[in-house]
């Protein structure tokens, strides 16, 4: 049983997600390298020294797809606790609109699935726990532990003024 002490926690990395939600479609990418290769999820990733969550949830997007998201708004905060790899906090971001066509770079291949099939058997396990809350329009926060890719404890709260 995990006894994660979130009222002490600290996040070792800050990181971002980006989903991209346009015409009942959530833009989603496989991830081709680095941590999570393999699984899909939003596109994202750490944030750099000094930068704002929104500046680094932008740059990454434009990094990994080759787009330039315009409406960006912060929906969620996830906090993990995981045994193979440092404490991360999320900082997680929805947008509609955006200047640019979603191409496949090194990190990601992108592509688009309908909002009533999104591929949860491919993801990280939390995620079929909070997104389908963040794109019903709720804002929360979510902590989660894992032992390597299994979740052993999830916590949510919902309604956040981020």
């Amino acid at each position: 049983m995990d006894e994660t002490d979130w009222k002490n926690w600290q996040a070792e990395i800050e990181a971002t997600l980006m989903f991209v939600v346009k015409d009942g479609q959530i833009l989603l990418i496989e991830k081709k390298r680095g941590h999570g290769q393999g699984k899909v999820n939003g596109p994202g990733g750490k944030m750099d020294p000094g930068e704002s969550p929104l500046d680094g949830a932008v740059r990454e997007t434009e990094e990994e797809l080759c787009i330039s998201v315009k409406d960006a708004q912060k929906v969620a905060e996830l906090w993990f606790r995981m045994s193979d790899y440092p404490s991360l906090r999320c900082h997680v971001f929805l947008a509609s609109e955006f200047v640019g066509e979603p191409t496949e770079t090194p990190e990601a291949a992108p592509f688009w699935a309908p909002l009533d099939r999104i591929p949860y058997d491919r993801m990280w396990e939390d995620d079929r726990h909070w997104l389908p809350q963040v794109l019903a329009g709720q804002t929360l926060i979510g902590k989660f532990s894992f032992e390597g890719e299994r979740m052993l404890t999830k916590e949510i709260t919902l309604g956040w003024d981020f």
